[in-house]
């Protein structure tokens, strides 16, 4: 390998090495990494350091990394393959266009949206999901019944339990399409809404609706599971209703 293909080698990690100091919740890590890929550190192609090295970097621990690396992952930046490792799928182009549709599209679009996509990825996921992911989704639903006082923290793992529930399929484009409408979830007029709805007790209810979810899915209980869907986006989009009401 000649020199310069070595200095190559060593300034990425070097830039997330310094990117890493003092940044050690799941939030700042992704927003760390994120900039690193939309600067260029990283482009479309590169492979990340391996979870441990990362870990290492960031001085936290490997399931942070792997929230993080989710996190990053449900928003398009990477991608995991199976036994080879994480890599970069960022794209200007390809990126651009899906915000350009998402900018354009209300909170009550996304319901809607999401009323005519999850209820089959539900069936699809209680068909196949796996131990690992099953026990996954209880992790992430642990967090979400901690976040009764963070609308923020709720809403980034209420995120993290529905695309889970869509990687349970088995079915990469329906994966994608819950992507591509959860990217709603990033603009402003979802953050208003957000705020005026999510109340603790709100919260509360959500989990409620999240929980008997999850259980029916544990159970492979396919018709409560679509029932618990389609009663907790019903609420999802009377919420939305009440709130551009006011």
């Amino acid at each position: 390998m000649d020199s310069t293909g070595a200095e190559a080698k060593e300034t990425k990690p070097a830039a997330v090495s310094r990117l890493g100091e003092g940044g050690r919740h799941v939030g700042q890590i992704t927003a760390q990494l994120r900039e690193a890929i939309r600067s260029g550190i990283y482009v479309h192609g590169d492979q990340l350091p391996a979870e441990r090295e990362l870990a290492e970097r960031f001085d936290t621990a490997r399931s942070t990394i792997r929230k993080v690396l989710f996190n990053l992952e449900s928003e398009g930046l990477i991608e995991r393959r199976v036994g080879s490792g994480t890599f970069v799928r960022y794209d200007d182009i390809s990126i651009g266009a899906a915000h350009d549709i998402v900018s354009r599209v209300s909170p009550l679009e996304l319901i809607e949206a999401r009323l005519a996509v999850e209820p089959h990825m539900i069936r699809l996921a209680v068909l196949h999901a796996t131990a690992n992911e099953i026990k996954m989704l209880e992790a992430i639903l642990n967090d979400l019944e901690q976040c009764r006082h963070d609308k923020e923290a709720f809403s980034r793992h209420d995120s993290m339990f529905h695309e889970w529930l869509a990687r349970s399929s088995k079915n990469p484009l329906m994966l994608h399409l819950y992507q591509q409408i959860n990217a709603v979830r990033g603009h402003d007029q979802w953050d208003a809404m957000k705020n005026k709805i999510l109340s603790p007790e709100e919260i509360d209810e959500y989990n409620r609706q999240h929980r008997a979810l999850f259980e029916a899915i544990r159970r492979r209980d396919i018709a409560d599971a679509v029932k618990q869907i389609n009663d907790h986006l019903e609420k999802a989009r009377q919420d939305l209703m009440g709130a551009a009401a006011v």
